[in-house]
């Protein structure tokens, strides 16, 4: 049984405070559908609040103007803190999301510390002033804390993808307000003890749980100098009309349908092993997940078996559970659109191959079986549409030219992989893919190189020294001659 956690106020300025307003989001455990916690809910008022909080620390506040040597400690601390508490952190997270408790500690909350350290790293390499020769005369290039940042996310991997805004925008200078998705907001109230504990100063963070219509309001505030959002596509193209109505600067990390390329000399026992986990990863409920697996028709049968052999042995049950491998979605809402894509991958001629309904034994719970579809051409929708559940399609392929034409015949482009007995030749191959990450004979994400998408993945970067320029500013100041 599940303890029930109830918070009554919001982290507002660095400070708890009582809520404007009266409403309250109620936390369902996708487990078994029982409440878990509640918190307040954000109104547009405290939202207000938070913004002036944000805009007197950058503006007048010490932060932006202390030395980067103070803020990497502050930030180091609270990456400290995320590791001594990452066990309660992943708790948090499974209990409310269905991630699979294992997965919560290495990628929700020892992730997010891993986040915070290779930004302290690059923060400490990184370029704050330069003086360049220019046509005229020498010039000064300085880059500055961008100001207030409203970091919206999501309730998939909630510290991580709070890691990934918050890390380079304090290291900048910059103030923040981090707006937790209503399913996922329990987990942000750690954050909010470990940032206090931190030493963070007053106005620097505000963390208000909301729904869609509070989050519309925040990015469109004409208090925020920055928009950094990570969600689904339709919500992307939301965030950017509103945040264009003041000229925000807008960061968008958003959906993908990742294609992960067997090729013909490919091991097939090490790229199973790597290919089941990153395509079927928190549940399927991850934007880089590898959803289509290209296998060659000269060994799709012995692929095909190998694969929903390994579908059909994962470990499906209690999320909290360690032995689970997958847990339940998130909703119901969830669940139901994984199944309604289900029904949709059948009905256009595409075969189960593994799975295909709910798991036997577990009528209670927003679970879906670990699915795999054989049979899939790139036309389909199951193969072109972004399904964030444990449903991957599988399309076979002649040569390696039709190959890469379908692994960029996608709306998509965040990730994707190659697996080959020729790591040179996969290099090859993947600088002929159009995504924003790509591995080879590998499934990672290295926080010391840059991530996000092309086309409707997303714009702009995270991590890495690409990601850290983000949130800062370019001021060019030209100095006179001889200086």
């Amino acid at each position: 049984m599940t303890e029930l956690v109830e918070h009554g106020q919001l982290f507002i300025g660095g400070e708890w405070t009582d809520p404007l307003g009266t409403d309250t989001i109620r936390i369902v455990s996708p487990h078994t559908e029982q409440v878990i916690g509640s918190v307040p809910h954000a109104s547009r008022a405290d939202v207000d609040r938070a913004v002036a909080a944000a805009r007197k620390a950058f503006d007048e506040g010490p932060w932006p103007r202390t030395t980067l040597e103070e803020r990497v400690a502050v930030v180091s601390r609270i990456k400290d803190a995320i590791a001594v508490r990452h066990e309660e952190i992943a708790r948090s997270i499974s209990s409310q999301n269905g991630s699979p408790y294992s997965w919560s500690v290495l990628a929700q909350a020892l992730g997010a510390m891993m986040v915070y350290d290779s930004a302290i790293k690059v923060a400490a390499d990184y370029p704050y002033e330069e003086r360049r020769q220019g046509v005229l005369g020498s010039i000064l290039v300085r880059r500055e804390p961008v100001g207030v940042v409203a970091a919206v996310i999501p309730w998939n991997v909630p510290q991580f993808v709070a890691a990934a805004k918050l890390a380079p925008a304090l290291l900048t200078g910059s103030t923040v307000i981090l707006k937790p998705s209503p399913e996922a907001p329990l987990d942000s109230y750690i954050l909010a003890d470990i940032a206090r504990e931190a030493g963070l100063p007053e106005g620097v963070l505000s963390i208000l749980p909301a729904d869609r219509e509070v989050s519309e309001y925040l990015v469109g505030h004409p208090g925020v100098d920055k928009v950094a959002f990570t969600g689904s596509v339709p919500a992307g193209r939301r965030v950017m009309e509103v945040a264009a109505r003041n000229l925000t600067r807008v960061t968008l990390e958003l959906g993908g349908k990742s294609a992960a390329v067997i090729l013909p000399d490919a091991d097939l026992d090490a790229t199973v092993a790597g290919i089941v986990p990153a395509a079927w990863m928190n549940n399927g409920q991850a934007c880089v997940a590898q959803t289509r697996i290209l296998a060659p028709r000269g060994r799709y049968e012995e692929i095909a078996d190998a694969l929903a052999a390994a579908a059909g042995a994962l470990v499906v049950g209690d999320p909290l559970d360690p032995a689970t491998q997958l847990g339940p979605l998130v909703a119901r809402r969830q669940q139901q659109r994984s199944l309604d894509y289900i029904r949709i991958g059948q009905e256009e001629g595409a075969k189960i191959l593994s799975g295909g309904g709910r798991p036997k034994g577990l009528e209670r719970g927003w679970y879906v079986e670990p699915t795999l579809f054989g049979d899939v051409h790139n036309g389909m929708r199951i193969a072109r549409e972004e399904i964030f559940g444990p449903v991957v399609c599988l399309i076979p392929y002649g040569d390696e030219a039709e190959a890469l034409r379908v692994a960029n015949d996608s709306e998509f482009g965040l990730s994707g992989s190659v697996w080959t007995a020729d790591v040179e030749h996969g290099i090859d191959f993947a600088r002929g893919v159009r995504t924003g990450t790509f591995n080879v004979n590998t499934f990672s994400l290295d926080m010391l190189g840059p991530f996000g998408g092309y086309k409707n993945s997303g714009v702009g970067r995270e991590f890495g020294p690409e990601g850290l320029s983000e949130y800062l500013e370019h001021k060019m100041i030209h100095l006179p001659a001889g200086a």
